[in-house]
C-alpha cells in the first residue's frame, strides 16, 4: 500500500489500520521526521513493513524519484492512496493570493495527476488493485472564501472519473473518499497557524475523527477485486452541507 501525505491527519491514520492487517507499506510526505513516526507505530502495530521516503506532489521530480524508489523497495503497488492537500486561506477571491491558490491546485489536483501517472505502471500489471483518492464534500458544494479550494477538490472528483473511464477493463478500480468537516491539522493549516480560529471552527461540534475517514479509506481497500467503491461522501451527523451546522450552545 502506498499512501501519500502519510505524516499526519488520514494518512497517518489509513497507515496505522492498515498495517494491524500486516500489510508492507510505503509513506510519502514531505515531514521526514513525522514520517519516521508514523512508520515506527505502524511496524509496532503489525506491518510487514514501513518504508518511508520525502515526497513534495507538487515536484514532478519528487514524484517520479518516489516512484523509482517504491519500484526499488516493492516491485509493485497494489493501493494507491492519493491523500496528500489541504487548504490554505479564506479570503473572498477578490482577496485572494496566487502563493495560496496555487498551494492547493499543486496539492489536491496535479498531485494526484503527477503520482497517479507515475505510480500507474507498478499497478497495471497487477489486476484487482485499487486507486482511492481523497476528496471532500467541497468537490460538491460550493461556500464563500472557499472558490479555490471547492475548485481544486471538483478537479479531485472529475480526475477520479476520468480514471474510472480510461482504467475501465484493466483490471484496476479508482474511487473517491469524500469528507467534510474532520478534526484534523486542516483548519490550523487553512488559518495559517491560528490556533483560537482553527479550534473555533470545531466549537460546538463532534466533527469526523482521522480514524473515521481511514476506516472509510481501509473498508473500500479491502473490498474484492470485483468491488469497486466509486464514491464515499460522509460527514459527521452535525454537518448537513459545508455551510449548514448545527452547533451546541454553551
Amino acid at each position: 500500500m502506498l499512501v501519500t501525505g502519510a505524516s499526519s491527519g488520514f494518512g497517518a491514520e489509513t497507515a496505522r489500520q492498515m498495517a494491524d492487517m500486516g500489510v508492507n507499506l510505503l509513506l510519502g510526505a514531505r515531514r521526514e521526521d513525522r514520517l519516521e513516526q508514523v512508520a515506527a507505530e505502524c511496524i509496532k502495530r503489525g506491518a510487514t513493513s514501513a518504508n518511508i521516503r520525502k515526497l513534495d506532489v507538487a515536484s514532478t521530480e519528487s514524484v517520479n524519484a518516489f516512484a523509482d524508489w517504491a519500484k526499488a523497495t516493492a516491485g509493485r503497488v497494489d493501493v494507491l492512496v492519493n491523500n496528500a492537500g489541504g487548504a490554505h486561506g479564506m479570503e473572498y477571491v477578490e482577496d485572494g493570493q496566487d502563493e495560496d491558490w496555487e498551494a492547493m491546485f499543486q496539492a489536491n489536483a496535479l498531485g494526484i495527476l503527477r503520482v497517479t501517472r507515475a505510480v500507474l505502471p507498478l499497478m497495471k500489471p497487477h489486476p484487482g488493485g485499487i486507486i482511492l483518492n481523497i476528496g471532500s464534500v467541497a468537490s460538491r458544494v460550493a461556500y464563500e472564501g472557499g472558490a479555490a479550494y471547492c475548485a481544486c477538490k471538483a478537479a479531485e472528483l472529475s480526475i477520479t472519473k476520468a480514471l474510472r473511464l480510461e482504467l475501465n477493463g484493466t483490471g484496476l478500480r479508482v474511487g473517491t473518499i469524500d469528507p467534510g468537516m474532520a478534526e484534523t491539522e486542516f483548519s490550523l493549516v487553512r488559518l495559517k497557524g491560528d490556533r483560537e480560529k482553527a479550534d473555533a471552527v470545531y466549537a460546538g461540534v463532534e466533527p469526523l475523527k482521522a480514524g473515521d475517514v481511514a476506516e472509510a479509506i481501509v473498508w473500500a481497500a479491502n473490498r474484492p477485486a470485483h468491488v469497486c467503491i466509486d464514491e464515499i461522501l460522509m460527514m459527521c451527523t452535525a454537518q448537513a452541507t459545508p455551510y449548514k451546522l448545527h452547533r451546541l450552545k454553551g
